[in-house]
């Protein structure tokens, strides 16, 4: 499949240097090579991907899961995120941080390490609902996931803080965090308008 700027497979080895070598010049090598549209494509195949996952999940044993319902609101859900969160790095990052980047860097940047982390969580997600009920190991495995979880996290925030300085050219350490906290706690907000509305 071919974006905009090129192939999803180009994205991917793009992904693999950020996410292997995780620096502002990493993220600066790629940060204008693609556009909103190709970073929307590129998190559109993971959504899909973890929908998928999470529909297979739906018919393993345990606690009834949402379905294809549930598969088609996690791929709005994540694409409707995705656009908000960078536009609102994009946004404030100019308007009050002094940020100098684009939207279509931005997303492009934020792209290429989102896309991959929303495939590991989901594929995290998949293993431990597979394992989690064997007796006596189940616990551990939820324990594990649990732990494995918090630490995706800790990763997408660090890379999250190193494209921020990458996309919008926003060097210091506490006005990069600053806006990211801004954003998220904006976007959260603005999901939770989105969840109960629907």
């Amino acid at each position: 499949m071919t974006t905009q700027q090129g192939s999803v497979g180009e994205m991917i080895a793009q992904s693999r240097d950020v996410l292997a070598n995780p620096s502002v010049p990493t993220f600066e090598r790629y940060e204008r090579r693609g556009t909103l549209s190709s970073a929307a494509i590129y998190v559109g195949i993971a959504a899909i991907v973890s929908g998928l996952l999470g529909l297979i999940t739906s018919f393993l044993p345990g606690p009834p899961a949402p379905g294809a319902g549930g598969f088609i609101g996690g791929f709005i859900s994540a694409l409707v995120q995705f656009f908000v969160f960078t536009g609102l790095i994009f946004y404030l990052g100019r308007s009050f941080f002094g940020g100098s980047g684009s939207w279509d860097e931005v997303a492009y940047t934020f792209s290429l390490f989102t896309a991959p982390l929303i495939v590991v969580g989901a594929a995290l997600a998949f293993v431990v609902s597979l394992l989690v009920w064997i007796p006596l190991l189940g616990g551990l495995v939820a324990l594990l996931g649990a732990l494995a979880s918090i630490a995706l996290l800790v990763v997408q925030v660090y890379y999250a803080y190193l494209a921020v300085q990458s996309s919008m050219n926003i060097r210091d350490p506490g006005r990069s965090a600053l806006l990211l906290v801004i954003s998220f706690i904006v976007t959260a907000v603005v999901m939770g308008l989105v969840a109960w509305v629907f």
